[in-house]
């Protein structure tokens, strides 16, 4: 094992950890606090966690177990089933990101004239069956996989003799399919470009809702300081948790932006590290978003750690 290969397998690692760490410690804290009246956008988050978790996982299980090792021993079905996993995960993980940022873009909007009646997702039963349908979806697209196995895909591009490509969506120079070629691009437009437009849009339109509360003027009336405490408590929660979807949808956007540019205008064979490049592109988002978000929601907070350590030594 080369320096240049050591220092990626360490960096993965930390990767890994950070990431598996940060979705275990966000799913254990709403579960914990949450579970008993949960909320849709703690299912959200929850459906976002475990997407994330299984993607770090399966995309570390696929590079050391196949890559790293260098093992022929690896059938088709396993390959296939490995990529499957993580174009699984990944595509689930976007999917509860665009939920999200609409989420929250509806939970802001007309604010002030709707006041505290509550939107079409604010029921837990819409909730569950929005995130079934992210899962159904994430299925159908996967499930090509199994189906386009394109020859002589990977002429040139493993760092080992696997057969085993570490990026599916690569195609050999002497054959490419048309087949997978229309596959490639149609899930390249409606699982990432189509998701990240999405999100710009959602991002911008909450930002602009934000700026224009700041300059609302609101008329005075005559509650009692227990209310005005209780409103001005609610609405500092409500903008630090938008603060944070914020942040992290600016983390989508620049993660799956290059991954874009990479996966359109780089062939992996002129570019040796690209496969680590991706690998961190796409992992960035998985492994940093649970810590924005779970700091955002005052998910992540010392009276929570200690919570869940005194349970689990109980």
């Amino acid at each position: 094992m080369d320096v240049f290969t050591f220092f990626f397998l360490g960096l993965r690692v930390f990767v890994f950890c950070i990431g598996f760490m940060g979705n275990i410690f966000l799913i254990l804290s709403i579960i914990q606090t949450k579970f008993s009246h949960i909320k849709s956008f703690e299912l959200f988050l929850m459906g976002l966690a475990a997407a994330n978790l299984e993607e770090i996982v399966i995309i570390n299980i696929y590079d050391v177990i196949i890559l790293q090792t260098s093992s022929t021993a690896a059938g088709t079905w396993l390959c296939d089933l490995l990529k499957f996993l993580t174009m699984f995960g990944e595509i689930c993980s976007i999917l509860f990101t665009v939920i999200i940022s609409i989420f929250r873009y509806q939970k802001l909007k007309d604010v002030t004239k709707r006041m505290s009646l509550p939107i079409y997702l604010d029921s837990i039963r819409s909730a569950w069956t929005l995130s079934g349908v992210c899962v159904m979806m994430s299925l159908l697209f996967c499930l090509p996989v199994f189906a386009i196995n394109p020859q002589g895909s990977v002429e040139n591009i493993t760092r080992n003799n696997s057969g085993c490509p570490p990026d599916f969506f690569y195609c050999g120079k002497n054959h490419c399919p048309k087949l997978y070629l229309v596959y490639k691009y149609l899930f390249s437009l409606m699982c990432h470009l189509l998701p990240l437009i999405i999100v710009t849009v959602t991002s911008c339109l909450i930002i602009a809702v934000l700026l224009s509360q700041r300059t609302m003027v609101t008329p005075v009336v005559s509650v009692s300081p227990s209310s005005q405490l209780n409103r001005k408590t609610k609405d500092l929660r409500l903008t630090r948790s938008t603060v944070a979807v914020v942040a992290a949808m600016a983390l989508f956007q620049i993660d799956w932006t290059l991954y874009l540019i990479f996966q359109w205008l780089f062939i992996p064979v002129d570019f040796p590290f690209m496969a680590e490049a991706e690998f961190f592109i796409s992992t960035s988002y998985t492994s940093i978003s649970p810590y924005v978000y779970g700091i955002g929601h005052n998910l992540f907070s010392l009276k929570n750690l200690k919570k869940m350590l005194f349970k689990s030594l109980l």
